[in-house]
């Protein structure tokens, strides 16, 4: 599939007229419990040529697709991208993470890397969470559930509790998030990892009342200690810097 995903970013690029500097799964692909039927998601940042961002005139700052074979892409174009990290977009900030990388343009992660890391800000992206985190857990709050929603709730709830207690952009694997759990909740977990492997994505599954109790208190504690986090660093000149460099 590695080799289909390649060749469709290619033709992105030619059809498009841009040059993609990044390309990553996102979703349940790369956070490491992907159904057997689960999509391909894909997302991507590129650039134009210097003279498309002359103009001055509203453009068009994404590009998506799905194909037949279960590739779901949706990219940013680099003006868009530098918006979205000023405001310390959760997910833009996720793809620097991905443990699945198909393209990457080493000048652009140079550059690019330590202002998404000085620009991560902790209260910020808690909050996203958090909102997500809260959402899914009333999804759960029945006998039967979607396993696929249960784990959608593991992941924003234990991401919030990283933010909370490491200050640092969140692991992308869900397994690097399992650290912040005692040994028999994540024996649960792992259970419940193993078993999503062979299921698909409408299986349904009883509820464990006693893991969702311990999401119900994580929730309950992030929504609490979220308050007191701190801003991320972004600096507007050191910003614009590297935009030029990057279209030079």
């Amino acid at each position: 599939m590695t080799s289909k995903i390649l060749e469709k970013i290619k033709e992105v690029e030619a059809s498009r007229g841009v040059k993609v500097l990044l390309a990553v799964e996102s979703g349940s692909r790369a956070w490491g419990f992907a159904s057997p039927d689960s999509d391909y998601d894909i997302r991507f940042i590129y650039r134009h040529e210097k003279d498309w961002y002359l103009s001055p005139w509203d453009k068009d700052e994404t590009i998506e697709f799905m194909t037949e074979d279960d590739l779901d892409g949706s990219g940013w174009d680099l003006r868009k991208t530098f918006h979205l990290l000023l405001k310390s977009n959760a997910a833009l900030l996720s793809w620097f993470y991905s443990p699945i990388v198909y393209k990457e343009d080493e000048k652009f992660m140079k550059l690019f890397r330590p202002l998404a890391d000085a620009c991560f800000s902790p209260i910020a992206v808690s909050y996203h969470y958090l909102s997500m985190s809260k959402k899914y857990l009333e999804a759960c709050r029945a006998d039967e559930i979607k396993l696929k929603s249960y784990f959608y709730c593991l992941r924003t709830t234990l991401t919030g509790k990283w933010i909370i207690e490491k200050g640092t952009v969140p692991p992308v694997l869900f397994r690097d998030l399992l650290v912040l759990v005692d040994d028999y909740t994540r024996k649960k977990i792992e259970n419940l990892v193993v078993l999503k492997a062979t299921k698909g994505e409408s299986y349904d599954h009883p509820n464990d009342w006693e893991l969702f109790a311990f999401l119900e208190k994580t929730v309950m504690d992030n929504e609490e200690k979220s308050k007191s986090l701190s801003g991320g660093k972004s600096d507007k000149a050191e910003m614009e810097r590297v935009f030029r460099e990057i279209l030079a």
